[in-house]
Formats: structure tokens, sequence, C-alpha cells
């Protein structure tokens, strides 16, 4: 079935934000063209007046469709799912929904909202914590909720994917290890993860979403 008509699809992102990544590969698995509008937070673009007019949380991602703006990006996910209904990222089913759903939330609110830059840079800047212990903190939360997930992918037989085809979970699962490893985590420990992340890095969705391949990833000389 194709695609609605609709009007152009705005991506304002930032190449390294794995909130930016997951609605990358969303909007990739779903075969929809979009344009990306780099923000660059590490010279506080997303605080500037002209992006608060666009998106009042001051941070990426923000996804402008049909005259309005979505933020928060796993309900961007849910509104993508819902309104654009080819290539769902949800199964049909609700005990499949609730699964894809526990997993993504997990990581979303277990993860991503503690140790997400501005956190970080918390607890460098104004707590004045060590580098050492900042990386302390990041592997204990990382450990605690990855070993939950993990479980659970165990429990279940997981395969390639969580289900037949990449969605929602992975869609926020990839960036999230992405995170971890540049944070030098260990993920050999979570057998079930690693094989998840290796058939969806080797996914064209996943590769056109990568950090690397966007507009404003530095470029070797």
């Amino acid at each position: 079935m194709d695609q609605p008509v609709t009007s152009q699809l705005r991506l304002h992102a930032y190449y390294r934000s794995s909130t930016s990544y997951r609605l990358r590969i969303a909007l990739n698995l779903k075969g929809l063209a979009y344009e990306t509008v780099p923000v660059d937070i590490l010279t506080h673009a997303q605080r500037s007046p002209a992006y608060r007019a666009i998106n009042p949380f001051a941070g990426v991602p923000a996804l402008e469709c049909d005259g309005q703006v979505y933020a928060q990006s796993v309900a961007v996910l849910e509104w993508l799912d819902e309104r654009f209904a080819d290539h769902p990222l949800l199964p049909a089913d609700i005990e499949g929904r609730f699964a894809a759903r526990e997993l993504a939330m997990a990581i979303a609110t277990e993860l991503h909202a503690p140790l997400n830059s501005p956190v970080l840079a918390y607890l460098k800047d104004e707590l004045g914590l060590p580098k050492d212990a900042v990386k302390k903190w990041y592997h204990t939360w990382l450990a605690k909720t990855l070993g939950g997930v993990d479980q659970r992918l165990a429990h279940r037989g997981a395969g390639d994917f969580l289900f037949a085809a990449p969605g929602l979970f992975e869609c926020v699962l990839v960036p999230q290890l992405y995170n971890a490893r540049r944070f030098g985590f260990d993920l050999a420990p979570y057998r079930w993860i690693e094989r998840i992340e290796a058939a969806c890095l080797a996914h064209p969705a996943f590769i056109a979403a990568h950090p690397d391949n966007q507009p404003d990833a530095p470029r070797g000389s």
C-alpha cells in the first residue's frame, strides 16, 4: 500500500543524539522521505529563541509535518505508527505491543533519562564529579536495565529481532547501545541484545540512520 500524501517531513536533529537516531530509524523503516535540519546542541542551538519557537522543550528531535511540530521521541514514534499505517512499528496483538513497549520504555526511562548529556554535564560541571565517577554512574545504570532487558529477551527466545522485523523496541535499543559503546561499556554479557544489535546494524534502515551517515557528522580529512 502506498503511503498517504503528506507535506514534507522535516526532522530537526543532531547527528549523535540518541533520540534523533530513534526517529531516523523509524522514518527509514516506514519508508518515509524526510529532510534533516541539523541542530548543533554542542553550541546550544537548541536553546536559541528561534528553535524554542519550534520546540519549547529546547531539545532534539522535533518533527514537522502538515504544519504541526511533534516533540518527545517516544511519543513521536507512537504518532508515526498511527499516522502512517504501512510498515508498522508495533505488532497487531495486544501482548506483542506490550512486550515492545515494556522494553522500549525501560530503555527510554531508566537509561536515557539519567544518562543523557545534560545530566552528565550536571554531574561533571555542577557537582564536580571526576570523569571516572561519571563513567561509573553511566555503567551502573546500563548494567541494571540492560540485564533486565536481556533476561526478557532470553525468556522470549528472541531471534534477530524482538519480532519478525525490527520495530519500536529496536528503534530505541540501538541508539542506546551506540552510546554505551562510546562510554566503553562491555556488552558481551548481553548475548540476546548483541544478537539483535548485530542484525539491526546490517539492516539498510539502520545503516542510513547511523550517526556517521548524517549530514552534520564530522567528516575525515
